[in-house]
């Protein structure tokens, strides 16, 4: 009687360390597979900067009549209702920059630029550090560390190029 316990339970043990092994295995791979796509889709938001980078290239030559209505609305469709030129002139301002700026400095150029897309921000510094951090994920730009220590954003010269958090000493 006793054996028949151990024999059973040795059993169960061995079902249970199946269905454990079973389960790390499929979590493995789910893991495998969300890393994957996060990767996609990182890649993905660096071709649609890419993209819209050229678009505005070919915009700022041409003007917005050569666009076609189409491709217009799907530029623009995501910006209906909200004040557009934000992330823009962000763009601008790190694009134009021989070095990399700190969100303190690239607030002042807007400002300098054009103060009322700041008019409409409770927390101005907070919606640009959005704005800098979505441009970093979209591989548009560089986090780096300035001279001084700060957080500093710094056009990215290579569509994609995955360095971030870089040193930079030109501050």
């Amino acid at each position: 009687m006793q054996e028949e316990r151990n024999t059973s339970g040795g059993l169960s043990n061995s079902i249970e360390n199946g269905a454990v092994d079973s389960v790390q295995e499929v979590a493995r791979q789910v893991h495998g597979e969300l890393r994957q796509l996060l990767q996609q889709r990182t890649e993905v938001m660096r071709r649609i900067g890419t993209v819209k980078r050229t678009i505005a290239g070919l915009t700022s030559l041409f003007g917005d009549g050569e666009l076609g209505e189409e491709l217009q609305e799907l530029i623009e469709g995501a910006n209906r209702g909200r004040k557009t030129g934000f992330t823009k002139t962000c763009r601008a301002i790190l694009m134009e920059a021989d070095r990399a700026l700190s969100v303190r400095e690239i607030h002042d150029q807007l400002r300098a630029r054009t103060p009322a897309l700041l008019a409409g921000h409770q927390d101005p510094v907070a919606s640009l550090t959005t704005v800098l951090n979505r441009l970093v994920s979209y591989g548009e730009a560089h986090r780096v560390v300035l001279g001084d220590g700060k957080r500093g954003w710094q056009w990215a010269a290579e569509p994609g190029d995955q360095s971030s958090d870089l040193k930079s000493d030109l501050h």
